[in-house]
């Protein structure tokens, strides 16, 4: 089996920043056409325009917890690339909130970011990718990876709202993989902990104590760059992980092996 995404085309949203743009650029530079989505209009041009090929490279800018939005990427994708066969759901948003004082609109604003925005989006593009494999009578119809956390499975107050949304999108994951497994779309996630991500780097900047402890509770005693993630996602969606659905990979340098939680930082 190929590793090779080169020809294929990508939806990447969270992609002006962080992991969801480090893993633009890693598909980009290997030959697939991507699609850039995110609310950020400005930051997303720019970070095109620095692509060192943009031929293959577009943006989109909207809200993506809007319906009408989902179709208008899905529709801009394939007028400029006549198809999808990759979507990679990388936007996730974290609040840290007491749980004591959490109220509906942090609930409903973690689950719409984190769950229900890569699930509406899942089932725009499956439908596209089914009816691509129908045109095609290609056996294999796509790929659909999700950016998860290892917040699903560990315990920290006041990040409960994010912990229950991807714990759920963890769920999703394996649901929608056993849904789509008969139209051969396979559907995988990556828990990510101890890696530079956004939203790391703003909880770093705000609390740069965090560093320490979270090096401490990493086996491998760092925190990765964003780019290390982008293999794992390359490889989930490339016909080397032909056989593999419904999985949920962690790519933390070991922390939950030994993480005892005592920092809010995933």
């Amino acid at each position: 089996m190929s590793f090779s995404i080169a020809g294929k085309t990508a939806i990447i949203t969270g992609a002006a920043n962080g992991i969801g743009l480090a893993v633009a650029r890693a598909f980009a530079d290997r030959g697939a056409n991507v699609v850039l989505a995110d609310m950020d209009d400005a930051q997303l041009a720019k970070e095109v325009g620095d692509f060192p090929d943009s031929s293959n490279v577009i943006h989109f800018a909207g809200d993506l917890r809007e319906r009408l939005t989902i179709a208008n990427l899905l529709s801009a994708t394939v007028d400029a690339f006549e198809r999808v066969d990759i979507l990679v759901n990388a936007s996730r948003q974290i609040l840290m909130t007491d749980p004591l004082d959490m109220d509906d609109d942090s609930v409903e604003t973690m689950l719409g970011q984190n769950l229900m925005t890569s699930l509406r989006l899942s089932q725009a593009v499956a439908k596209r990718m089914i009816k691509q494999a129908e045109d095609d009578g290609d056996g294999s119809a796509g790929a659909i990876v999700n950016l998860s956390s290892i917040a699903a499975c560990r315990t920290h107050p006041q990040l409960m709202g994010y912990s229950m949304a991807t714990a759920a999108l963890d769920q999703m994951t394996r649901g929608l993989a056993t849904a789509l497994a008969e139209h051969q779309i396979r559907v995988n996630a990556v828990a990510i902990g101890s890696v530079m991500s956004a939203s790391m780097q703003n909880t770093l900047r705000e609390n740069p104590e965090y560093r320490k402890s979270i090096e401490e509770n990493t086996l491998l005693g760092r925190i990765a760059p964003a780019a290390e993630v982008t293999d794992t996602v390359r490889y989930l969606a490339s016909d080397a992980a032909g056989f593999v659905t419904g999985q949920v990979i962690t790519v933390d340098g070991g922390r939950t092996l030994i993480d005892p939680v005592q920092t809010p930082v995933h």
